[in-house]
């Protein structure tokens, strides 16, 4: 995907996140997020969109954290989450294609990390303030499912951080259904960071088939993987060891 679609989907994204948010309420639990109520969704969010766009606006080329929570409450919560929002598409908009500024996973460039960064991110909780509110969840498109789907398995879990090891090696499969007969990936499991490839490669032990914005979702645990065949437990390990948290 180009720079300027991941910025339209963060832009959608994160209006549809507001709207549910607000049609919640911001003492709605929020299930797929335990122990967090939609206040507390609302506060993150805010607070990674002003992280982000700090490091592209500023070219801030060093780690910073993301400062402190707003204590804001209701409708100006709400207000604040729109404002961070709002300034981040800008600010990526805005930025020159060779800005130059600190990142965590590989791109090909710094501008075109945060943009498929802050577009999956807001995707995830836009999902979070809807399961919070009830009722079915929206679905993302398919071409932004599967490059999301991507940063999962090639960014965040080839990294040494990844706790998601097996003493005996095991092989999860992952076919997006509604994506083309290219969209599988073979994910490896062993005691080492899980290492993915494109195509069906050999055997596998457990393979989960379903809509790319499914597969998606429950790389991220927020949903059950979909068409779940062999090995069940595979499933499990990856629920209980593939959670990505603020540091």
């Amino acid at each position: 995907m180009e720079i300027a679609e991941h910025i339209d989907v963060l832009e959608r994204e994160g209006r549809l996140l507001a709207r549910a948010a607000q049609a919640a309420g911001p003492d709605a639990e929020v299930p797929t997020c335990p122990g967090w109520r939609v206040r507390d969704l609302l506060r993150h969010m805010a607070m990674v969109h002003r992280w982000a766009t700090a490091f592209v606006g500023e070219g801030r080329t060093e780690y910073r954290n993301g400062g402190g929570l707003s204590t804001l409450e209701g409708d100006a919560l709400l207000d604040w989450f729109r404002e961070g929002h709002a300034a981040l598409v800008e600010t990526l908009r805005a930025a020159p294609g060779d800005v130059e500024c600190w990142t965590f996973l590989p791109a090909p460039s710094p501008l075109a990390f945060w943009a498929r960064r802050q577009a999956n991110e807001t995707t995830v909780h836009r999902v979070d303030a809807e399961a919070a509110l009830g009722g079915e969840l929206g679905a993302s498109d398919v071409e932004f499912a599967v490059d999301g789907i991507e940063e999962v398995l090639f960014g965040f879990h080839a990294r040494r951080s990844s706790k998601v090891r097996s003493a005996e090696p095991r092989v999860l499969r992952l076919r997006a259904t509604d994506a083309g007969a290219d969209a599988v990936w073979t994910v490896r499991i062993s005691q080492d960071p899980p290492v993915a490839e494109r195509g069906a490669v050999g055997d596998a032990d457990a393979e989960a088939a379903g809509d790319a914005a499914r597969l998606h979702l429950a790389l991220w645990n927020r949903v059950p993987f979909p068409g779940l065949t062999g090995d069940a437990s595979l499933a499990a390990l990856w629920r209980e060891t593939s959670g990505v948290v603020w540091s």
